[in-house]
């Protein structure tokens, strides 16, 4: 019979995945807004109001994911910190339950990169420009500078910390209780009311530590989000859709293609993703 601690982590895992999978198709829903935006998108700084608040609403759509995820945490941190929703190609780009905040900044210089090149041959063609990442101006990329070099700076304070926070699991208070518990199974285990004390023992030891991780993983995602609202800070309306547009392509697409990888290895290692999302 499940324990009411299972319980409650089978509970938690399923409301926050039926949560992030609801708030995933949203996402889905705003990248072909964006996108759609971006291809009408207006060349005039007072004609884009429309632009403004689809910003607007996709940073929220983000800040309603962190709210949740705080939220969900209070009941179950480890779960947020090792997410089964996730693919195992996810997990490994995973830092403190999430992306790195710095991913950000660098997702920005790979689209500003990719964008610049891509108006080479623009204006050689003799387009017109659409004002995105490739525009950036000297102030704008001065101010991506600093950005980057603070977010590094918390990034590394944060993991830090996180080293410190996981080295409690060597701490006394925990060998000395997996002594106890070894030494009790050596002796030919305990009776039932045993048990269920030490199962008390257990979670006193614990609790603290994952206190700890939780006060960790809202400090990590505070940062994750304040990286996000101050790269759009730097951007005109146009700018921050394009950036937008890549960082839901990136996330969707690093998803779809690792649920597709850890399926076929599931599967014995049978199939291709191209092949398999084409059918």
């Amino acid at each position: 019979m499940a324990t009411t601690a299972e319980n409650q982590t089978e509970e938690t895992e399923e409301n926050f995945q039926q949560f992030y999978e609801k708030w995933k198709t949203q996402q889905n829903q705003h990248l072909q807004e964006l996108i759609t935006a971006s291809e009408h998108a207006p060349t005039n700084e007072t004609m884009s109001t429309h632009l403004s608040n689809l910003v607007k609403s996709v940073v929220e759509h983000y800040e309603e994911y962190y709210k949740a995820k705080s939220k969900w945490a209070e009941e179950n941190i480890l779960l947020m910190l090792s997410p089964p929703w996730t693919s195992s190609l996810e997990n490994a780009f995973l830092w403190i339950g999430g992306w790195r905040p710095t991913m950000a900044i660098h997702l920005l210089y790979s689209k500003s990169g990719l964008q610049l090149e891509a108006k080479f041959s623009e204006l050689i063609q003799g387009l017109l420009t659409k004002h995105d990442l490739g525009d950036l101006s000297p102030s704008q990329l001065s101010r991506v500078d600093e950005l980057q070099r603070k977010t590094i700076n918390e990034e590394k304070e944060i993991t830090e910390k996180m080293a410190k926070q996981q080295e409690k699991a060597a701490d006394a208070d925990t060998v000395e209780l997996s002594h106890l518990v070894s030494e009790a199974m050596r002796e030919g285990g305990a009776n039932e009311r045993n048990r269920e004390a030490e199962e008390n023992q257990v979670e006193s030891t614990l609790h603290p530590k994952e206190e700890g991780f939780k006060k960790i993983l809202d400090r990590a995602d505070n940062l994750r989000l304040k990286t996000l609202r101050s790269i759009i800070e730097i951007f005109s309306p146009v700018q921050a859709v394009h950036f937008l547009i890549a960082a839901a392509e990136l996330h969707l697409r690093i998803h779809e293609w690792g649920k597709a990888k850890d399926e076929r290895q599931l599967n014995g290692g049978v199939g291709h993703p191209i092949s398999q999302q084409q059918t």
